[in-house]
């Protein structure tokens, strides 16, 4: 069976891969950063580019919101395009009073109360490790570029949070589970690279916060002023 919603030549897609959820995002990182951009795909206007980034090929491509769209572009690259590795970017709320807006979290577990991993694994776990290898790039690279980012636990939710309390969720999180932020991707994405033995893990800048909500950021700050997390995914993807 050929893919359906990422239709290209394999040859047009890297093995390195950076997914923000936001279609324009990719195209503002690709016209920003990538030399020699092209765009590989926009079927659904799900727009995707590859180009040069200091010498290695880069795509870049949107994934939708929320477990089903990510994880379906995620298991399309990974399964039919050889991507070896994958680092989704993007926004999330803050869950920790110690966490601020503009804070880059490196999601190394994801903790869902989906059904998406028992539906694909049949596996139960509410929790996901990404992977420890691409993690290690990050931490180091972080180090090198003066770059300060907080690791541990995201929440991935099924429904944005910002509108709608989920505290009786939240309650349901074992106690032993620090969660850092909330974002709707990463525990999908991380259940498709485990099944199919690729690398994938999770950058996110924080664009909102109930502990500071005078510092939320604007739908256009959150499209073009993660900078500083974009390059820092952009570095670590091109190890």
């Amino acid at each position: 069976m050929n893919p359906i919603h990422i239709v290209c030549n394999k040859d047009k897609i890297a093995p390195r891969v950076l997914l923000p959820g936001d279609p324009l995002r990719a195209k503002y990182i690709a016209e920003k950063y990538l030399e020699k951009a092209e765009l590989i795909n926009d079927v659904r206007n799900m727009l995707g580019y590859t180009g040069i980034y200091k010498g290695k090929k880069v795509t870049v491509i949107g994934s939708g919101m929320g477990i089903p769209s990510a994880s379906l572009y995620a298991y399309e690259l990974f399964k039919f395009y050889n991507v070896k590795k994958l680092i989704r970017i993007g926004s999330a709320g803050a869950l920790n009073e110690n966490i601020q807006v503009r804070d880059i979290i490196l999601g190394t577990y994801a903790f869902s109360h989906s059904n998406f991993r028992y539906a694909l694994t049949k596996n139960k776990s509410k929790k996901i490790a990404s992977s420890n290898n691409l993690n290690q790039i990050i931490l180091d690279k972080a180090a090198k570029l003066g770059t300060n980012i907080v690791k541990g636990t995201i929440y991935t939710s099924e429904v944005f949070d910002c509108y709608e309390p989920i505290n009786h969720l939240l309650r349901d999180v074992p106690k032993n589970v620090n969660l850092l932020a909330s974002e709707m991707e990463a525990f999908g994405i991380y259940t498709v690279a485990n099944f199919l033995k690729k690398d994938a893990t999770c950058l996110v800048s924080i664009s909102d916060s109930k502990f500071e909500p005078q510092n939320n950021l604007t739908p256009e700050e959150r499209q073009q002023t993660l900078d500083e997390m974009i390059v820092l995914a952009l570095e670590s993807i091109i190890r």
